[in-house]
């Protein structure tokens, strides 16, 4: 449990710094939006848990990222927690999309350049 809630707040403090640097009339979809979609995907990719439900999460985050700015926040909020959170193994982070049935346009990864994101 306590594992758990140290993700969260970690989470949380990753959002409230994603926010702080991207400006709010670039996008719409905040880093706590994606974190929020995204809860019940970290016990999966922390290898805590089961897929679960984070495939409703995942889809739901889709639909939600409808424009570039939408989608490049997603992008740099997921860059930003799997490069700074050190328990996310990166290959299933990686694999999410494909095993949800969901086609994004760039990988979950530290290293991605989230500006080419469209």
């Amino acid at each position: 449990m306590a594992v758990v809630i140290k993700a969260l707040c970690v989470a949380l403090i990753a959002a409230v710094l994603i926010v702080a640097v991207v400006p709010p009339a670039e996008a719409a979809l905040s880093c706590g939006t994606v974190i929020s979609y995204l809860g019940p995907c970290l016990p999966y990719v922390t290898d805590q848990g089961p897929l679960g439900g984070c495939c409703g999460g995942v889809k739901q985050l889709y639909v939600a990222a409808r424009t570039t700015p939408d989608r490049q926040s997603a992008c740099n909020c997921l860059k930003y927690l799997a490069g700074n959170y050190k328990r996310v193994n990166l290959q299933k982070a990686a694999r999410l999309p494909k095993q949800c049935g969901v086609n994004i346009p760039y990988k979950i990864s530290p290293s991605t350049d989230c500006t080419k994101v469209r």
